[in-house]
């Protein structure tokens, strides 16, 4: 290893409050998540994409990808919303190795009935402490961080036109 870049005080500074932040935030999140739904963040996210895609029908790889998940991951927890009846896979036709992820109208009604509190849970956690210009300040922040890690692809939608659909956050 060549020389160490050191964080300097105000980058430390930077650092921990970016660190207590997000672990605050994904906290209250999840908590609110677990009582008031019983659906973990990590599957609310997956039937989110889902809810926006096209016929509400993604590529398992696809939606690995938008989620920031691994193949087995995704696969278990597709596995597990499958078990719900919220989701529903199929073999790809085209290509014996891909295959579908669908979000059923069960899954649908329940990421309905659990986006209300999720996204009031993120508008009280995160919006409303904040003025417009600093919300604006946290997305490019948080989209100029993402697009450096990511190789240029835009998961989470960063960057991505607004869906047609209803935002369930």
């Amino acid at each position: 290893m060549e020389h160490t870049r050191w964080l300097d005080d105000e980058e430390q500074r930077t650092w921990r409050a970016f660190l207590a932040a997000t672990r605050l935030v994904l906290d209250r999140v999840e908590r609110q998540m677990s009582q008031e739904s019983g659906i973990p963040q990590t599957y609310y996210e997956l039937l989110v994409r889902l809810s926006e895609a096209p016929d509400r029908t993604l590529r398992m790889s696809a939606l690995a990808d938008t989620a920031l998940s691994s193949r087995s991951r995704l696969s278990h927890a597709v596995a597990r919303l499958e078990e719900t009846g919220w989701v529903e896979r199929s073999a790809c036709l085209t290509d014996r190795r891909g295959s579908f992820a669908r979000l059923t109208d069960e899954g649908m009604a329940a990421l309905e009935a659990a986006a209300p509190g999720h996204v009031e849970t993120v508008r009280t956690a995160v919006f409303d402490p904040l003025t417009r210009d600093q919300q604006a300040a946290l997305r490019d922040v948080a989209e100029t961080i993402v697009a450096a890690l990511a190789d240029g692809a835009h998961p989470l939608g960063v960057g991505a036109p607004e869906p047609a659909t209803a935002d369930h956050t």
